[in-house]
C-alpha cells in the first residue's frame, strides 16, 4: 500500500473518533451550561412575577379602602385619610 493511502486510513481510524469524541463532550457541556441557565432565568422570573402579584394585591387593597371612605358619609373621613398615610406600602 501506498504511505499516503496508510497515513488517510490512520487519520480516519484513530484521529477523527477522537476529534467527534471531544467535540460531543464540548456539545454535551454546553447544553448542561444552558440549562441550568435557563433555570435559574425562570426562577428568577418566578420571584418576580411573585412579587408583582404580592404588591398589586396591596395596591388593590389600598384602593378598596379608598373607594370605601369615598363613598361613605362620614365626618371623620379625614381623620381616616391620615391613618391611611401612616400604613406601610410595602
Amino acid at each position: 500500500m501506498n504511505e499516503d493511502v496508510i497515513m488517510v486510513l490512520v487519520f480516519m481510524v484513530i484521529v477523527v473518533p477522537i476529534v467527534l469524541g471531544v467535540g460531543a463532550d464540548i456539545y454535551k457541556r454546553r447544553l448542561a451550561f444552558r440549562e441550568r441557565e435557563l433555570e435559574l432565568l425562570s426562577k428568577q422570573t418566578a420571584e418576580k412575577a411573585a412579587q408583582y402579584a404580592a404588591q398589586a394585591e396591596r395596591l388593590e387593597q389600598r384602593v378598596r379602602v379608598l373607594e370605601r371612605i369615598a363613598t361613605e358619609n362620614n365626618s371623620d373621613l379625614a381623620l381616616q385619610i391620615e391613618n391611611l398615610r401612616e400604613v406601610k406600602v410595602n
